[in-house]
C-alpha cells in the first residue's frame, strides 16, 4: 500500500497584484515592439505624394509594401516597388523613397522610341501607362545586380530615364495592396502579362 503523504502541501507565495498602468504600458511597449519588428522586416504602409504612378495609384492611396518576399526570390518586371533613393539621387538630395515599375532586369536591354518601351527589341504591351511616352531613351542595358524603373505616368516621372538604375539592395519591396481610399481597397492591379520571351530570371 502506497503510503500517504501526512503533511500538508508546501503553500505557494501570493503574487502581488500588478499595477493597471504598469500592465498597460507593457502592452502598449509589446505593441511598439511588434509593429517595429513587422514594420522592419515583413511589411509597411505607405502612401503616394506623387501623380508619377498615374492611373495605377492615385495621388494620397495608402498601399501595403511586402517586404519579406524579395528574401526568396527576385524582383520581377511589372512590379511595383518601393526604393531608397540611390546615390545619384542622394546627391541631389532625395531622402524618400520611391515607388516605379520595374521594366528592366539585370542583362535587358531597354529602349524607349516612337511612343513605346523595348526590352530586348520587343515592345511591351503596357495597358497600365497614363500615355505614350514623348520622349527616346536608350538603348541600355541593365547592369548586373541593378534594375531599371519607370513610372505609369511616363511624361511627368523622374525616373531610370532620368537618373539610372536602382541597385538590388535599395529596394525595400513590393507594393500588393491598397488600403486607402475604401473605395478603392483591394490587391494592386496585376502585374502585367509581357511575351514569354521576356519572362527569364535576374541576371544578378
Amino acid at each position: 500500500m502506497t503510503r500517504v503523504q501526512d503533511q500538508e502541501p508546501e503553500k505557494q507565495p501570493q503574487q502581488k497584484a500588478e499595477n493597471p498602468w504598469t500592465e498597460a504600458l507593457k502592452t502598449v511597449a509589446l505593441s511598439a515592439v511588434l509593429a517595429f519588428g513587422i514594420r522592419s522586416f515583413v511589411a509597411e504602409a505607405r502612401y503616394i505624394p506623387s501623380g508619377s504612378m498615374l492611373p495605377t495609384l492615385q495621388i494620397n492611396d495608402r498601399l501595403i509594401i511586402d517586404k519579406i518576399s524579395y528574401n526568396f526570390r527576385n524582383p520581377d518586371r511589372g512590379d511595383i516597388i518601393v526604393f531608397n533613393p540611390t546615390d545619384t539621387l542622394k546627391q541631389q538630395n532625395f531622402k524618400d523613397a520611391f515607388i516605379k515599375r520595374l521594366i528592366g532586369l539585370p542583362g535587358d536591354k531597354v529602349e524607349v522610341k516612337e511612343g513605346r518601351v523595348y526590352v530586348n527589341n520587343q515592345p511591351l504591351k503596357e495597358n497600365y501607362i497614363e500615355e505614350k511616352p514623348n520622349y527616346n531613351f536608350g538603348p541600355v542595358t541593365v547592369s548586373p545586380n541593378q534594375y531599371l524603373v519607370l513610372g505609369d505616368n511616363r511624361n511627368n516621372s523622374y525616373d531610370s530615364h532620368y537618373w539610372g538604375f536602382v541597385p538590388r539592395d535599395r529596394i525595400i519591396g513590393r507594393a500588393v495592396v491598397r488600403f486607402w481610399p475604401l473605395s478603392r481597397v483591394g490587391e494592386i492591379d496585376p502585374i502585367p502579362q509581357y511575351p514569354a520571351s521576356l519572362k527569364k530570371e535576374a541576371v544578378n
